[in-house]
């Protein structure tokens, strides 16, 4: 079964590797998901990513990151924004900024998915995809 929303599949994998410290976590491959896993490897919460597979069985290898002698995991918190049922859009100007700039929102614009930061400095809007701190 093919999951309709890959960006919140992608996130609750996360979310639940994380929450038993496992040390990577399989994502299917998706140009989407692949990008939000670059960002997400550029902002630091993630160790690395890699592709395995061949065709239809592409998946995301997600190296998972945690800090401390009891592996803490680095991401607290991934929350979608967007649903398919409910867009959620925003210019340059409004587009939140996740626990006073500690987090980021994830934002998917016409030049790419990039952090809120880089969206602002760029000064293009586009559909908030999802918050991580």
């Amino acid at each position: 079964m093919a999951a309709t929303d890959t960006i919140s599949d992608m996130l609750t994998r996360i979310r639940n590797a994380c929450s038993v410290r496992h040390p990577t976590t399989q994502v299917p491959t998706t140009k989407m998901t692949r990008s939000i896993a670059q960002v997400l490897k550029e902002e630091g919460f993630i160790e690395d990513f890699e592709e395995t597979g061949e065709g239809i069985d592409k998946q995301l290898v997600i190296a998972l990151k945690y800090k401390g002698k009891n592996r803490q995991p680095l991401i607290n918190t991934l929350k979608r924004v967007s649903k398919p049922g409910l867009r959620v859009y925003s210019t340059s100007k409004d587009l939140p900024r996740v626990l006073g700039g500690i987090g980021i929102a994830i934002v998917s614009t016409s030049r790419g998915i990039m952090t809120d930061r880089e969206a602002r400095k760029q000064k293009v809007g586009g559909e908030v995809l999802c918050y991580i701190w």
